[in-house]
Protein backbone atom coordinates (compact mmCIF):
# COMPACT_ATOMS: atom_id res chain seq x y z
CA UNK A 1 0.00 0.00 0.00
CA UNK A 2 2.84 2.41 0.74
CA UNK A 3 4.09 2.19 -2.86
CA UNK A 4 0.60 2.33 -4.38
CA UNK A 5 -1.40 4.77 -2.23
CA UNK A 6 -5.01 5.57 -3.05
CA UNK A 7 -4.57 9.13 -1.73
CA UNK A 8 -1.55 11.44 -1.82
CA UNK A 9 -1.53 14.58 0.35
CA UNK A 10 0.94 17.35 -0.52
CA UNK A 11 1.19 20.35 1.83
CA UNK A 12 3.25 23.19 0.31
CA UNK A 13 5.66 20.69 -1.31
CA UNK A 14 7.77 23.37 -3.05
CA UNK A 15 7.73 26.09 -0.37
CA UNK A 16 11.27 25.55 0.98
CA UNK A 17 13.00 25.40 -2.43
CA UNK A 18 14.99 28.15 -4.13
CA UNK A 19 13.63 29.52 -7.41
CA UNK A 20 15.72 27.37 -9.78
CA UNK A 21 15.17 24.14 -7.85
CA UNK A 22 11.47 24.90 -7.55
CA UNK A 23 11.22 25.16 -11.34
CA UNK A 24 12.87 21.76 -11.83
CA UNK A 25 10.95 19.99 -9.06
CA UNK A 26 7.64 21.50 -10.22
CA UNK A 27 8.17 20.02 -13.69
CA UNK A 28 9.06 16.60 -12.25
CA UNK A 29 6.11 16.68 -9.86
CA UNK A 30 3.76 17.57 -12.72
CA UNK A 31 4.92 14.49 -14.65
CA UNK A 32 4.52 12.24 -11.58
CA UNK A 33 1.04 13.57 -10.81
CA UNK A 34 -0.02 13.05 -14.44
CA UNK A 35 0.94 9.37 -14.11
CA UNK A 36 -0.51 8.97 -10.61
CA UNK A 37 -3.64 6.81 -10.88
CA UNK A 38 -5.23 7.73 -7.55
CA UNK A 39 -6.27 11.01 -5.93
CA UNK A 40 -3.73 13.72 -5.08
CA UNK A 41 -4.61 16.74 -2.91
CA UNK A 42 -2.20 19.66 -3.03
CA UNK A 43 -2.38 22.60 -0.61
CA UNK A 44 -0.44 25.69 -1.69
CA UNK A 45 -0.38 29.48 -1.45
CA UNK A 46 1.56 29.75 -4.71
CA UNK A 47 -0.77 30.43 -7.66
CA UNK A 48 1.77 29.15 -10.18
CA UNK A 49 2.05 25.81 -8.36
CA UNK A 50 -1.74 25.55 -8.34
CA UNK A 51 -2.13 26.42 -12.02
CA UNK A 52 0.63 24.09 -13.20
CA UNK A 53 0.02 21.09 -10.95
CA UNK A 54 -3.75 20.92 -10.49
CA UNK A 55 -6.50 19.53 -12.70
CA UNK A 56 -9.10 21.17 -10.48
CA UNK A 57 -8.75 24.08 -8.08
CA UNK A 58 -10.66 24.89 -4.90
CA UNK A 59 -9.93 28.43 -3.69
CA UNK A 60 -10.48 29.07 0.02
CA UNK A 61 -10.69 32.58 1.49
CA UNK A 62 -11.22 33.17 5.23
CA UNK A 63 -12.13 29.52 5.67
CA UNK A 64 -14.79 29.56 2.94
CA UNK A 65 -14.73 28.09 -0.57
CA UNK A 66 -15.17 31.04 -2.96
CA UNK A 67 -14.54 29.38 -6.32
CA UNK A 68 -13.72 25.99 -7.79
CA UNK A 69 -13.12 24.62 -11.25
CA UNK A 70 -10.47 23.97 -13.86
CA UNK A 71 -7.39 26.24 -13.61
CA UNK A 72 -8.11 27.75 -17.05
CA UNK A 73 -11.69 28.65 -16.03
CA UNK A 74 -10.59 30.25 -12.78
CA UNK A 75 -7.78 32.17 -14.51
CA UNK A 76 -10.22 33.47 -17.12
CA UNK A 77 -13.19 34.15 -14.83
CA UNK A 78 -12.05 35.07 -11.30
CA UNK A 79 -14.87 35.81 -8.88
CA UNK A 80 -13.03 37.63 -6.06
CA UNK A 81 -10.37 40.33 -5.83
CA UNK A 82 -8.01 37.85 -4.17
CA UNK A 83 -8.25 35.38 -7.07
CA UNK A 84 -7.90 38.20 -9.61
CA UNK A 85 -4.67 39.30 -7.92
CA UNK A 86 -3.39 35.70 -7.92
CA UNK A 87 -3.96 35.31 -11.66
CA UNK A 88 -2.86 38.87 -12.46
CA UNK A 89 -6.08 40.57 -13.59
CA UNK A 90 -7.90 43.80 -12.85
CA UNK A 91 -11.42 42.80 -11.71
CA UNK A 92 -14.58 44.84 -11.25
CA UNK A 93 -18.23 44.09 -10.48
CA UNK A 94 -21.30 45.92 -11.66
CA UNK A 95 -24.58 45.80 -13.59
CA UNK A 96 -24.43 44.91 -17.26
CA UNK A 97 -26.70 46.50 -19.84
CA UNK A 98 -25.81 45.33 -23.32
CA UNK A 99 -22.19 46.14 -24.09
CA UNK A 100 -21.61 48.26 -20.97
CA UNK A 101 -21.17 47.43 -17.30
CA UNK A 102 -21.95 50.14 -14.73
CA UNK A 103 -19.59 49.39 -11.87
CA UNK A 104 -20.83 49.20 -8.27
CA UNK A 105 -18.15 51.75 -7.40
CA UNK A 106 -16.73 53.72 -10.32
CA UNK A 107 -17.46 54.48 -13.96
CA UNK A 108 -19.06 52.53 -16.81
CA UNK A 109 -16.92 49.99 -18.72
CA UNK A 110 -17.43 49.23 -22.41
CA UNK A 111 -17.14 45.53 -23.31
CA UNK A 112 -17.60 43.38 -26.39
CA UNK A 113 -19.83 40.81 -24.63
CA UNK A 114 -23.58 41.45 -24.54
CA UNK A 115 -24.89 40.83 -21.01
CA UNK A 116 -27.71 41.81 -18.70
CA UNK A 117 -27.69 41.83 -14.89
CA UNK A 118 -24.89 41.40 -12.32
CA UNK A 119 -21.54 40.94 -14.06
CA UNK A 120 -17.79 40.93 -13.63
CA UNK A 121 -15.34 42.67 -15.97
CA UNK A 122 -11.69 41.60 -16.05
CA UNK A 123 -8.64 42.63 -18.06
CA UNK A 124 -4.88 42.16 -17.66
CA UNK A 125 -2.58 45.03 -16.64
CA UNK A 126 -0.90 44.63 -20.04
CA UNK A 127 -4.15 45.77 -21.72
CA UNK A 128 -3.81 49.23 -20.14
CA UNK A 129 -2.15 52.02 -22.16
CA UNK A 130 -0.97 55.11 -20.29
CA UNK A 131 -0.64 58.72 -21.49
CA UNK A 132 0.51 61.85 -19.67
CA UNK A 133 -2.03 63.99 -21.57
CA UNK A 134 -5.61 63.10 -22.43
CA UNK A 135 -5.37 61.18 -25.73
CA UNK A 136 -7.34 62.56 -28.65
CA UNK A 137 -6.68 59.93 -31.33
CA UNK A 138 -7.17 56.75 -29.28
CA UNK A 139 -9.83 54.27 -30.44
CA UNK A 140 -10.18 52.86 -26.92
CA UNK A 141 -13.71 53.27 -25.55
CA UNK A 142 -12.57 53.11 -21.92
CA UNK A 143 -10.69 56.19 -20.72
CA UNK A 144 -9.95 57.30 -17.13
CA UNK A 145 -7.94 59.99 -15.36
CA UNK A 146 -5.73 58.36 -12.75
CA UNK A 147 -2.85 59.09 -10.40
CA UNK A 148 0.22 56.92 -9.92
CA UNK A 149 0.15 55.55 -6.36
CA UNK A 150 3.22 53.34 -6.71
CA UNK A 151 5.62 51.59 -9.08
CA UNK A 152 7.32 48.22 -8.77
CA UNK A 153 9.39 45.93 -10.92
CA UNK A 154 7.29 43.03 -12.13
CA UNK A 155 9.40 40.58 -14.13
CA UNK A 156 10.97 42.55 -16.97
CA UNK A 157 8.30 45.25 -16.75
CA UNK A 158 7.14 48.02 -14.46
CA UNK A 159 3.75 47.65 -12.77
CA UNK A 160 2.02 50.92 -12.00
CA UNK A 161 -0.55 51.00 -9.20
CA UNK A 162 -3.13 53.62 -10.20
CA UNK A 163 -5.85 55.31 -8.15
CA UNK A 164 -8.55 57.77 -9.11
CA UNK A 165 -11.62 57.34 -11.27
CA UNK A 166 -10.87 53.62 -11.60
CA UNK A 167 -8.22 51.98 -9.39
CA UNK A 168 -6.20 49.57 -11.54
CA UNK A 169 -2.81 48.05 -12.28
CA UNK A 170 -0.98 48.73 -15.55
CA UNK A 171 2.12 47.01 -16.95
CA UNK A 172 4.59 48.83 -19.17
CA UNK A 173 8.21 48.56 -20.21
CA UNK A 174 10.94 50.38 -18.32
CA UNK A 175 11.49 52.51 -21.44
CA UNK A 176 7.83 53.53 -21.57
CA UNK A 177 7.83 54.30 -17.84
CA UNK A 178 10.88 56.53 -18.29
CA UNK A 179 9.42 58.30 -21.34
CA UNK A 180 6.21 59.00 -19.42
CA UNK A 181 8.27 60.20 -16.43
CA UNK A 182 6.14 58.09 -14.12
CA UNK A 183 6.49 58.64 -10.39
CA UNK A 184 4.14 58.52 -7.40
CA UNK A 185 1.72 61.42 -7.65
CA UNK A 186 1.97 61.77 -11.43
CA UNK A 187 -1.35 62.25 -13.22
CA UNK A 188 -1.91 59.94 -16.20
CA UNK A 189 -4.70 58.92 -18.54
CA UNK A 190 -5.41 55.20 -18.84
CA UNK A 191 -7.18 53.53 -21.75
CA UNK A 192 -8.37 49.97 -22.36
CA UNK A 193 -9.99 48.80 -25.57
CA UNK A 194 -13.34 47.08 -25.16
CA UNK A 195 -11.97 44.08 -27.09
CA UNK A 196 -9.34 43.58 -24.37
CA UNK A 197 -11.90 43.29 -21.58
CA UNK A 198 -13.77 40.13 -20.64
CA UNK A 199 -17.25 40.40 -19.13
CA UNK A 200 -19.12 37.45 -17.61
CA UNK A 201 -22.13 36.90 -15.32
CA UNK A 202 -21.54 37.46 -11.59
Amino acid sequence: LATCPRLLLLDEPLAALDARTRLEVRAQLRRHLAEFEAVAVLVTHDPLDAMVLADRLVVVEHGRVVQEGAPSDIARRPRTDYIAQLVGLNLYRGQAEGHTVRLDVGPVLATTEHLSGPAFVAFPPSAVTLYRDRPSGSSARNLWRCEVAGLETHGDQIRADLTGELPLAADLTTVAAAELDLHPGAVVWATVKAAQTHAYPA
